[in-house]
């Protein structure tokens, strides 16, 4: 949608109450105004500072969704983070959203925010995504969930995480008839081309360009993956050597398969944006060789000492899919986290059954099995 300098005046309501994720708040603020477009904060109550979850964002209402009319609006974009559950507390900003939808007017919402959509009962038989921990949610409220960076259903617009925030906004300013290779943006059809590395666009620029990440918070991200993943790496190798039960081994190796494509992953997004490895990285199988020399060799220590390092993995990549606004590194972070909870589950079964294994021996008479 090609952008239009003679277009009317736009005016955009958004959202705001504390513990919103500040990134998700400052994108599309910040690439709303920059479009020139009449942007309205509002908030539950007028004299009050919103601040955000991560303490970039300090903002007071220019308005609050009591005396909101939805018909003088031409959008409403609802941020995510721990904002939206006191959002749909609140009778009024319910009303006013609903108001919004009812009149056709662009809703959209990132992450956590369709839960003011699921609380409006505005979800049903409407294709929207969300942050996966409500994906569930969404679909008990009747919504068709789908697991994808922007999701477009009529006039709602709904996106999944931070590292999508280029690719919302840049949908909403097209809707709203300001966008394409005038504006200087990508063409909307642009968000829908999978994957997204493939077509040269720059999308953490643009992000970067509307408050977003930088490329040195990138990279420093991605260095931490990486240290991650060669430390865990290195450290199932050693784990291999010691094993003796054949079961677990195969299991092993599997994984060590998926943490050797996670590091090329994470080396090539590094090279694409003109980077090398930092030093913690190049060096982090050092420490897991210390460790690992230092463990005993029974097989239930080597499992129980691998599926810690896999649920440390879990909860360190888990935090940076959420830290960053390019969706190429955001994506590279998912693909792990989920190899990482496969991974999770396979040992977590062998573990059960070994010492399910050990349980039944040591309890010969009773012929039943403890559940673990």
């Amino acid at each position: 949608m090609a952008s239009n300098n003679n277009h009317k005046l736009k005016k955009v309501a958004i959202l705001i109450e504390n513990d919103v994720e500040d990134a998700e708040f400052q994108i599309p603020y910040n690439g709303l105004k920059q479009a020139k477009m009449d942007v309205v904060v509002l908030g539950a109550r007028m004299n009050e500072t919103y601040k955000g979850k991560r303490g970039k964002v300090s903002i007071q209402p220019d308005g609050t969704t009591t005396e909101a009319i939805a018909a003088e609006f031409d959008a409403v974009i609802i941020p995510g983070g721990m904002a939206p559950d006191k959002m749909r507390r609140n009778v009024n900003t319910v009303r006013f959203v609903k108001e919004a939808i009812a009149q056709n007017k662009l809703v959209a919402a990132v992450c956590h925010g369709p839960q003011l959509l699921i609380e409006a009962d505005l979800l049903k038989d409407r294709k929207a995504t969300g942050f996966i921990a409500i994906r569930q949610d969404m679909i008990n409220a009747g919504a068709n969930y789908t697991d994808e960076p922007v999701v477009i259903d009529q006039n709602l617009i709904t996106s999944r995480q931070p590292g999508d925030l280029a690719l919302f906004t840049t949908a909403i300013l097209s809707r709203l008839g300001y966008g394409g290779k005038d504006a200087g943006l990508p063409e909307e059809s642009d968000i829908f081309q999978q994957p997204l590395g493939d077509r040269n666009i720059e999308w953490w620029k643009l992000a970067d360009a509307w408050g977003g990440s930088t490329k040195g918070d990138i990279v420093k991200g991605l260095n931490t993956a990486l240290a991650g993943e060669k430390y865990s790496l290195e450290a199932l190798q050693k784990y291999t050597e010691k094993e003796s039960d054949s079961e677990i081994k195969v299991a092993f190796q599997e994984i060590i398969g998926n943490k050797e494509r996670h590091i090329q992953s994470l080396e090539m997004r590094l090279n694409q944006l003109g980077e090398k490895p930092s030093l913690t990285a190049n060096i982090a199988n050092q420490y897991a060789k210390v460790k690992a020399a230092l463990t005993g060799s029974d097989d239930i220590f080597q499992l129980r000492s691998a599926l810690g390092d896999i649920q440390t993995g879990i909860g360190d990549v888990g935090n940076l899919m959420a830290a960053f606004t390019d969706p190429i590194t955001t994506a590279i972070f998912t693909d792990i986290h989920k190899d990482l909870v496969m991974s999770e589950q396979r040992l977590v079964n062998l573990y059960r059954a070994k010492v399910g294994d050990k349980v039944k021996s040591a309890n010969p008479t009773t012929g039943t099995s403890v559940s673990m």
